[in-house]
């Protein structure tokens, strides 16, 4: 009766899947959002569920669109369940000159990184007021802070991440919500695969401690920082093996 509920969005692959795995082990009830990789989605479903005996609800949609996020937390407010913790996972990266983009892939990368939070937090806070409390962890990135070459969307749009956590943390703490970021640095997912093995290489010599984050490390993060310290909030931190 008491079991508590996340939802993260951007759940298939990568940090998302990997966060999931996390909430699950700490028998949390899950709702878990893609987009495109259904597929992989639904395997995940089945692991966790005979891995942990915790029942997972599966949401496919474009987190960024209005109608699907209203229709998304309207299903989780029917239900019953309490929403105690969400994640803000989805992203999308661009790599590219600023002057050969168009401003369909502008708004693009902004919408998916960015808009999807202000939409999803939106409508999660209503659902937390009523139980006066609540977590809530927006992925962010290290661009975000120091900006990236070729990356100028994705960038603008990490920024944007931080100063919306650091605002609406303020905005909510009165009423027993925390709200946090993470800039992660290079994690070993999908999202990094355009790279070669010389690329790879390059990369992690940049980095003190030699490699790349695991998915796995990165899901953990989420979760110690959602769930493990209460006076924690309007914070972006940042996970990197020292790199910037």
């Amino acid at each position: 009766m008491n079991q508590k509920t996340v939802l993260i969005t951007g759940a298939s692959r990568g940090i998302g899947r990997a966060c999931a795995r996390t909430f699950a082990e700490h028998g949390y009830h899950l709702v878990l959002n893609c987009h495109q990789h259904v597929d992989y989605l639904e395997s995940l479903r089945c692991e966790l569920e005979q891995e942990y005996a915790v029942s997972c609800r599966l949401s496919h949609g474009d987190i960024s669109d209005e109608v699907y996020v209203d229709s998304l937390f309207a299903e989780i407010a029917d239900s019953g369940d309490s929403l105690d913790v969400l994640i803000n996972n989805a992203g999308i990266a661009h790599m590219g000159l600023l002057q050969d983009m168009t401003l369909e892939q502008w708004n693009r990368v902004l919408n998916v990184n960015l808009t999807s939070q202000f939409l999803c937090c939106r409508r999660a806070v209503p659902l937390m007021l009523k139980q006066h409390r609540g977590s809530i962890v927006n992925t962010s990135s290290v661009w975000g802070i120091h900006g990236a070459s070729c990356e100028a969307a994705y960038s603008a749009a990490k920024g944007g991440v931080n100063a919306f956590t650091k605002a609406l943390a303020r905005e909510l703490a009165p009423s027993g919500i925390r709200v946090n970021a993470v800039a992660f640095g290079a994690v070993d997912t999908d999202m990094n695969q355009m790279l070669d093995a010389g690329e790879r290489g390059i990369l992690c010599d940049e980095i003190p401690l030699g490699r790349m984050a695991e998915p796995h490390e990165a899901g953990a993060f989420l979760y110690d920082i959602a769930c493990c310290h209460p006076y924690l909030t309007a914070q972006v931190l940042t996970l990197d093996g020292g790199w910037m």
